[in-house]
Parts: C-alpha cells; structure tokens; sequence
C-alpha cells in the first residue's frame, strides 16, 4: 500500500496559483468551493466576489494554521463531506505525475492523473448545472486524458490559458457542468 504523506505546513502560494487567481478574481456569483484551500489565498480571493464560499483541504494542521484564514473551513478529501452545490469550483490539482504519491500537495500519483480523477469523482457533484470548474494542471501531466474525464462527467472543458515556466507550461481549464 502506497503512503501518502501530509506535511506540516501549508502548499505555499506559487506560479500555479497565482496563474488560477488571475481569472478567479473576474468571477462573481453566490456559492463557490475551493478544493485543497492550503494556504487560504484562492478560498480568500474567492470571499471577494461570492457570497457564499467553503475551503476544503485533506490536511486538518494546514487548514487550522492557514496563512489566510477565512470560515467555513471542512477538513475532506476533495468534497466528500458536502452535499452542496456551487456556481463555481475551483482546485490548484495536485497534478505532478509521480510514479507514488508522496507529497499529498503537489504529487499526482501516474500520469499526473490518478490524484486528480478522484478529486473530480469527489466534486462533480457539487457543481451546479451551468456551473463551472476551473482547474490548473501542467504539459507534464497526461492532461488531455483529464480533459477526456471531464466529459465523461458531463462537463464541458476548454483551456482558458497556458503559461509556459522553465520546463513545463501550465495549463487553466474551465469545465462547464452540462447536465
């Protein structure tokens, strides 16, 4: 059985991050899920424009000590404990393709996609009709296989951006639920 490690201190906010923030700040509506909120900046950026917004992480320490604390904080894996729909979703994946997983916030565990499948089987559910999932992944993930997951979901991605860095590019999707 493969261990899976959860560190101490929070996914500190990064490139990937800051990419996401950029087009979560030009999103409004009522109710929006960030899921794997770490450090508490999307969960926060995300107060800015929703009325209603829940931070979830699989990490209890990281989610109690977060740099930028906000309420409605559940700790889960992914949304397995909501029963709840919002306008909008939004998860900076875990998505590095790692053969074992051994850093929950970063590691996809192979093809960058094993990770972020269950991630998705847990938050689909919690999309609105109409709603939309935005998610960042990387070219050095299979991404356009979690693209095709996304469909067999009943939503509807389509790549916002891409941002090339060093030695990868990352890449923003938008999923729209269609039914």
């Amino acid at each position: 059985m493969q261990k899976k490690f959860l560190r101490d201190e929070e996914y500190s906010p990064s490139e990937d991050t800051f990419f996401i923030s950029d087009y979560i700040e030009k999103e409004k509506g009522f109710s929006a899920l960030d899921v794997g909120s770490g450090s508490g900046y999307l969960t926060k950026l995300l107060w800015e424009n929703f009325t209603f917004v829940v931070g979830t992480d699989i990490n209890f320490a990281v989610l109690k000590n977060q740099t930028y604390p906000t309420q409605n904080l559940v700790c889960c894996n992914g949304s397995d404990a909501l029963n709840l729909e919002f306008d909008l979703v939004v998860c900076n994946l875990p998505y590095l393709a790692t053969d074992k997983v051994l850093d929950a916030a970063t590691d996809g565990g192979i093809e960058g996609f094993e990770i972020p499948k269950k991630i998705f089987d847990s938050i689909y559910k919690n999309i609105k009709i109409g709603g939309k999932f935005l998610f960042v992944t990387t070219s050095l993930s299979n991404y356009q296989k979690l693209m095709e997951y996304t469909r067999k979901l009943c939503l509807e991605p389509r790549i916002l951006a891409k941002k090339k860095l060093f030695f990868e590019e990352l890449i923003l999707v938008e999923a729209v639920r269609q039914k």
